[in-house]
């Protein structure tokens, strides 16, 4: 059974640097024999987590979204820095995700719990995304991913990038193969 990995953008603004690095990072799983899901948080209309919210009735996007990370082997999420952190966006999404469903215990975590992530980021400042990708290291950990040690931090992304999306150097380039290459074999050890 092929090993099958969602891609997220935590950006969906048009002309993201971060929606390219996705469309990039997906093209590389299918190259490493993966399927790659492109979940596209656009997709979702989720208002800001809420306990009364989910209490009175969960949204039924916030169920559609769980069910699109539980059908996959692992993630992988290309993540905007905002204020030296992930975007709000991002972080809505996985707390969504991570309630449990009827009949689950509050730590199920159904969603996530065993499954490898990769992490990346793509910023217009020098440092690639690096505070918010540490960040996101911890959310997932939190939410019992295993999260693999290579990651891709893009700076500068306003001239990383060819005018076809493309990243233009030689060495994100070969960071991102690794990524993915540890990904697609840690989701697929994992998921046993």
């Amino acid at each position: 059974m092929t090993v099958r990995i969602g891609v997220i953008s935590g950006s969906v603004r048009q002309g993201s640097h971060n929606m390219a690095l996705a469309a990039l990072g997906a093209a590389r799983v299918a190259a490493a024999g993966a399927e790659a899901a492109m979940i596209d948080l656009a997709t979702f209309d989720l208002p800001v987590y809420s306990q009364d919210i989910e209490q009175h009735a969960c949204p039924a996007d916030a169920r559609r979204l769980k069910a699109a990370f539980e059908a996959c082997d692992g993630l992988l999420i290309a993540s905007p820095e905002h204020n030296g952190s992930i975007p709000a966006l991002l972080k809505n999404a996985i707390d969504w995700a991570s309630r449990p469903s009827e009949g689950e215990s509050l730590v199920a975590l159904t969603a996530f719990r065993g499954k490898a992530a990769g992490i990346m980021s793509a910023s217009i400042g020098p440092f690639g995304g690096m505070r918010a990708l540490a960040h996101l290291r911890q959310i997932l950990g939190t939410v019992q991913m295993i999260v693999v040690p290579e990651q891709l931090a893009v700076p500068l992304a306003g001239s990383a990038f060819t005018p076809g999306r493309a990243l233009a150097e030689p060495l994100p380039n070969t960071i991102l193969d690794g990524l993915v290459t540890r990904l697609v074999d840690v989701a697929g050890r994992l998921r046993g």
